[in-house]
């Protein structure tokens, strides 16, 4: 049972987008790819909020949310969340089975 974690970070004028962006070519991001039980890390703009990032982190279970909470890489997010003045919204989500009633909705 993987879990999901969907973070928006806010900010002002732009920081939100800066942040993403120096996550990624810092390296940080492919590091944490690169993380026992990391299967997504990806940044996404909402199109009609220009001030906020959506991240959607995902792990195979909490044991390996937990191993990456220990990381020196959450100490190099929390300065860079710090940096940009950035707050969050967090929604978590635990992976289900995709009912058969539902799978004829979803195209392939």
């Amino acid at each position: 049972m993987s879990i999901t974690v969907n973070i928006y970070y806010s900010g002002k004028n732009g920081a939100a987008r800066k942040f993403a962006e120096e996550m990624t070519t810092s390296g940080n991001v492919a590091a944490i790819r690169d993380e026992e039980g990391n299967l997504q890390y990806e940044y996404f703009y909402p199109m009609e909020d220009t001030e906020t990032v959506l991240l959607i982190d995902s792990w195979e279970n909490q044991d390996a949310i937990d191993a990456h909470h220990r990381t020196p890489m959450m100490q190099k997010i929390i300065e860079l969340r710090d940096k940009y003045d950035l707050h969050m919204k967090v929604f978590r989500f635990v992976s289900d089975d995709v009912p058969q009633a539902d799978s004829s909705f979803i195209r392939k």
